[in-house]
């Protein structure tokens, strides 16, 4: 079957895919693209994940593209809110019209000689047949997330065959799970948990969190009013930016705040916890984490809706090992029992490097475990391949925007100087190489051997920092003397 070729190919029709679309379209408009999504719509994450109460855990105003302002009323979104915007931007923007869907993206293969990818992608009719769809390409984008969008993280829990109930995975939740007048409990003590308990709790008979350790959970409002205030007054983009840049400027503060007076830090989100569930709450017990504020990203709950479902009564935290499983719900080790009619494995994500693509550059197969990522975005000896990657400490599109300026800026000189290749070369023995994420969260700490590396030094170093990125990726020289060209 013949190839079909195209200047660019873009890996994923999420939120970082479709601003890569943008990016393209505006910055490199004689260029070619077209963008393969293994699923049947635009959307990636946020038509992904459909658990009870899915939103984000960043405000709109960072996790919103640089270009399009965020004009809902709640700075922290739902899922389907967040699925309408992306899917908005889209469709605003004919970005909608280069995306294949159903085709999702196997193998990668460079060569040099030709300068160019062969891309192979699986592709599903209608019908469900499938069969290999090819595309070459120059530059291979990829956004197709972090994570295995195929399961979730679930560990095997003993005794899980004998509970009479239903046992679901948020990542796998569908429309006929019920769970109104019964008794639920979730596992686990992330983001996930956080969002599923309160929305549950509005209909469960109760719901029970069920954690082996807290996490530092921080309230905050679901409208920012200050940013309302100023929208009714401004135009929509500069009212937009001031509110974009206020979020990250207090984001980075309060990050930097963390690493220097962890104590501090841990004392102010205690306080807050402490006030909003009163004197006789054992703070200590379930919301007291062992590791310090931004060792492991931090939980956001809009309008303390966690709190509220707690002092109501409708939602509980019990922080105790697991047992086994019963027929009637959960032993722990303290020999206690919670009966669950329904429990939500909320157990976190499972990794994977480029969306599980096997690469190979002239022949050689590519193990990016053993690369240094460059500037966050490319790999050590592969040429021509960038891939959107979204801050940890900070919000995922922050990141997504400067890469796409970049890629666009790399291309343009590219063309400019007549060359056909570009790929990052470390020739500095000074540098060692690190783990590319330093969180110490368990989905972490599972898949870093597999991750690409980071250098000591720039511009392999990851600063976690949108300043500085700024001043690197879209200020800095594309020629550095690490980028070589030919």
């Amino acid at each position: 079957m013949a190839s079909e070729h195209f200047d660019v190919v873009i890996v994923g029709a999420g939120l970082s895919g479709i601003g890569a679309g943008f990016h393209l379209q505006r910055k490199c408009p004689g260029k070619s693209y077209v963008i393969l999504e293994g699923r049947d719509c635009i959307g990636g994450t946020w038509d992904l994940f459909r658990y009870p109460g899915v939103r984000s855990d960043s405000d709109m105003f960072t996790l919103g593209y640089s270009f399009k302002p965020w004009t809902e009323p709640k700075a922290i979104a739902d899922g389907p809110r967040i699925l309408n915007y992306v899917r908005e931007t889209a469709a605003e923007n004919g970005i909608d019209k280069h995306i294949r869907y159903l085709h999702r993206v196997k193998r990668a293969s460079w060569s040099s000689k030709e300068a160019r990818w062969s891309v192979e992608a699986e592709r599903t009719t209608s019908e469900g047949a499938t069969g290999t769809a090819r595309f070459t390409c120059h530059f291979l984008f990829m956004c197709s997330g972090y994570y295995n969008y195929e399961s979730g993280y679930s560990p095997e829990f003993p005794g899980a065959k004998d509970f009479a109930g239903r046992i679901v995975h948020p990542q796998n939740w569908t429309d006929d799970i019920e769970y109104a007048g019964k008794r639920v409990v979730v596992i686990g003590s992330g983001a996930t948990a956080v969002t599923l308990v309160p929305e549950m709790a509005k209909t469960a008979a109760h719901v029970t969190m069920l954690q082996r350790s807290p996490t530092y959970v921080v309230a905050r409002p679901a409208q920012d009013h200050l940013a309302n205030r100023l929208r009714a007054r401004l135009p929509a983009k500069l009212a937009y930016q001031l509110i974009r840049w206020r979020n990250v400027m207090l984001g980075m503060y309060f990050f930097q705040l963390a690493r220097r007076k962890p104590e501090r830090v841990k004392q102010l989100i205690l306080g807050g916890v402490k006030m909003a569930l009163g004197p006789d709450y054992d703070v200590g017990t379930h919301f007291t984490p062992r590791y310090n504020p931004w060792d492991q990203r931090l939980c956001l709950v809009p309008d303390g809706d966690l709190f509220k479902a707690i002092r109501e009564k409708r939602a509980s935290v019990v922080t105790n090992e697991i047992d086994t499983f019963t027929p009637k719900g959960i032993r722990l080790k303290d020999g206690s029992e919670l009966e669950a009619d329904v429990i939500v494995t909320a157990t976190g994500l499972n990794l994977q490097v480029l969306g599980g693509l096997d690469v190979d550059v002239d022949g050689r197969a590519v193990d990016f475990a053993r690369t240094l990522s460059y500037k966050g975005m490319m790999y050590s000896d592969v040429p021509n391949l960038a891939s959107a990657f979204g801050y940890t400490n900070a919000s995922w599109t922050l990141k997504c925007d400067l890469t796409c300026e970049y890629v666009c800026r790399l291309i343009n000189y590219m063309d400019r100087r007549g060359y056909r290749q570009c790929m990052p070369h470390n020739i500095d023995p000074g540098i060692t190489a690190l783990p590319s994420l330093d969180f110490t969260s368990g989905y972490v700490q599972r898949s870093i051997a597999k991750m690409p590396k980071q250098g000591s030094k720039r511009p392999w170093r990851l600063y976690q920092n949108y300043a500085l990125d700024i001043v690197a990726l879209r200020l800095g020289k594309v020629d550095d003397g690490v980028m070589r060209y030919s």
